[in-house]
């Protein structure tokens, strides 16, 4: 069975970017809602151990958003490689599975 939701993970480093990934994705249709977070990340990058306080991006949506949300990320984060991270889920509380159904473009 095909999943129909999912929640997407993004972060960034800089409020400018978190602004600009919020409203460039809630613009144009490709989530509900967006929940952002302070985080501390370790991680390996070109060889070296690296740690960043981070913002963590939790975006929810419909997977037939995800290819279009994904690009659209892709484009406007300041990251060379951006985390960007589908977790399907295809069951939920109706009436907000409807709410994501109304506030995203299918």
């Amino acid at each position: 069975m095909k999943e129909s939701y999912c929640v997407v993970l993004t972060t960034t480093n800089c409020e400018e970017n978190k602004q600009a990934l919020v409203s460039g994705i809630l613009s144009n249709q490709l989530a509900a809602c967006i929940q952002t977070m302070p985080i501390e990340s370790h991680y390996m990058w070109q060889g070296k151990v690296c740690n960043d306080i981070e913002i963590l991006l939790v975006i929810k949506t419909t997977t037939d958003c995800y290819q279009e949300l994904e690009n659209l990320i892709v484009k406007i984060h300041n990251y060379e490689v951006p985390q960007v991270v589908q977790l399907p889920f295809s069951e939920g509380y109706n009436p907000y599975l409807a709410w994501l159904d109304e506030n995203t473009r299918r």
